[in-house]
């Protein structure tokens, strides 16, 4: 079976370049711990200067839980921490755009 990945875009606001990098070198060790346990393998964000977008790609286990992490206390509380900075949701959850797969090699 192919390795599921899900990959989206989301929008950094002017000014936070290294603050958004600052908050996710010092993620907090019960998130990624909540991540590792709902299935993420790996998780990748990059960063494109010209546009302040954020691409973020996740490797993830079969038989992920990651559509409950949205529910979860601590998760509520990264999007609060990081709202201030980024594109978001009423709930504070950031402005995600999913990329669909268009080819893999």
């Amino acid at each position: 079976m192919a390795q599921l990945i899900k990959a989206f875009r989301m929008q950094l606001k002017p000014g936070f370049e290294a603050e958004y990098k600052k908050r996710h070198d010092e993620i907090w060790p019960e998130l990624a711990n909540l991540l590792k346990e709902a299935g993420v393998e790996e998780y990748y964000i990059f960063l494109d200067e010209a546009t302040l977008a954020l691409f973020a790609f996740q490797k993830l286990k079969e038989g992920d839980t990651t559509a409950t992490l949205p529910g979860l206390p601590i998760m509520k509380k990264w999007w609060d921490y990081m709202a201030d900075i980024m594109e978001v949701n009423a709930d504070n959850s950031p402005k995600a755009i999913e990329c669909p797969e268009v080819f893999r090699l």
